[in-house]
């Protein structure tokens, strides 16, 4: 990519002093190149599938540099299919021979999920820049081996969310960084459409489960940015099934996850949504509200009775009658944002707003969701390493509940002091305020 745009400058919220560093080790590729601006970094992209597809189009789609030098597939057929429609100089069928091919400085992961821990580790301990689809594990104990290992070797490791990068997305997290919203009380976020579209995703032993795994990962990441990453997770409440696939593994579910600062975060998946995909986002704060609808209402809408002719967007299921159609696919889903902000970050040697630590956390999170789906009930988030900047439970609990929400108070000498509950303009003009008496507990109104 090309440099020209700082993802930092546009989602300070999820950057700085939310979040604590990663580590303290140096990275490999971390110290700061004299020609960031002309750097050109040369990639192993791992898997030909549908994401590495939609990987190199946007790496290969812009005037960037950053290009696909070696393309690796389980199969010599599909390499190959890939390098020539993509241009790709070299193919591999040997995982250990491309992650350490000399030339390649960066190795991006676009693998079913069994096989991202075996990738990972190579990539790492061959020294180079690794960049892994979500979600990063099946497991948390996966995604731990997985984020010890670029830890250890001191290389930059960056976990490719892609649905918290989303112009929309970005700027809407600025909003809440600068206090539009106030203080964030709920977050939802829904991710529906027909299922996925590989083999494997449909295998609970490759995928390490169903639609929470696949979807819920999305859900959660979002939820984390908008609440704040420096607020620790602490249980949550999870319902899954199958409804409709013969299959193991769920193809629905919805869960809700508490946060310490009381915050509540909400997701919904389902492999069974006819109509589409369906990606929506809702945050609400004590002092605004913001409501993002992705895909299914893209701004163009578009009817044909005989179809256009190919492909109109990710999980649509007809060609004809009301379409949906996305302008730029990609930069709606956010991977343009996504891979400026992964490899200017490895260019100037600090940390992408995505790490593999928040690879790690969500897969503690969706962990601990499956436990509560098979227990029916409130399940603990049980990370072994917390790196968030919030406040400790305990700070939380001296301060208590009353002291987690704003707090205005209207002075009136002769009544004594009240909290303000509720403000509103009535229809005749007058102006109505439901209030609290400090003293007593008493709950009044008054008309003015």
């Amino acid at each position: 990519m090309d440099g020209t745009v700082n993802v930092a400058t546009l989602a300070p919220s999820v950057q700085g002093s939310q979040i604590q560093p990663l580590s303290c080790r140096p990275l490999r590729h971390g110290a700061p190149r004299e020609d960031t601006m002309n750097s050109e970094h040369k990639i192993a992209m791992l898997g030909t599938g549908f994401i590495s597809r939609f990987y190199t189009t946007t790496l290969h789609g812009s005037r960037g540099r950053d290009r696909v030098h070696l393309v690796y597939s389980r199969t010599t057929e599909r390499a190959e299919e890939f390098a020539r429609e993509w241009g790709i100089p070299k193919t591999s069928t040997d995982l250990g021979q491309a992650v350490e091919d000399p030339e390649i400085d960066t190795v991006i992961i676009g693998l079913p999920n069994n096989l991202h821990l075996e990738a990972v580790t190579a990539a790492a301990a061959a020294g180079k820049a690794v960049l892994c689809t979500k979600p990063l594990g099946r497991t948390a104990s996966e995604a731990r081996q997985m984020l010890d290992a670029v830890e250890r070797a001191g290389v930059f490791g960056g976990y490719l969310e892609d649905l918290v990068y989303p112009p929309k997305t970005l700027k809407s997290l600025e909003a809440v960084r600068n206090g539009a919203l106030g203080k964030i009380l709920w977050v939802r976020s829904r991710e529906t459409h027909p299922g996925p579209h590989s083999d494997w995703f449909w295998d609970m032993k490759q995928a390490g489960g169903g639609a929470i795994i696949d979807m819920g990962c999305h859900c959660v990441e979002i939820i984390r940015n908008f609440i704040g990453k420096g607020i620790r997770p602490v249980e949550v409440m999870c319902w899954a099934d199958t409804l409709v696939h013969p299959m193991e593994a769920e193809d629905h579910g919805i869960g809700l996850v508490r946060f310490e600062s009381g915050a509540m975060g909400q997701f919904e998946v389902s492999w069974a949504f006819r109509g589409g995909m369906d990606l929506r986002d809702e945050v609400s704060g004590t002092e605004g509200t913001i409501w993002l609808d992705h895909f299914l209402r893209t701004g163009m809408e578009m009817f044909t009775a005989v179809g256009q002719g190919g492909y109109v967007a990710e999980k649509a299921e007809s060609e004809t009658g009301w379409l949906f159609p996305v302008g730029d696919e990609a930069h709606e889903l956010g991977y343009t944002h996504m891979f400026i902000d992964m490899f200017n970050a490895i260019d100037n040697g600090t940390q992408p707003m995505e790490t593999f630590y928040d690879g790690y956390v969500v897969n503690v999170i969706i962990d601990a969701c499956y436990l509560s789906a098979k227990s029916k009930r409130w399940e603990p988030i049980e990370l072994d390493e917390w790196r968030g900047a919030g406040e400790s439970p305990a700070a939380q609990e001296e301060k208590g509940p009353a002291a987690q929400v704003d707090d205005p108070v209207e002075q009136d000498p002769g009544d004594g002091d009240y909290v303000v509950i509720k403000e509103e303009r009535m229809p005749d003009g007058k102006t109505k305020r439901i209030l609290k008496e400090r003293a007593s507990g008493r709950i009044v109104q008054r008309i003015s």
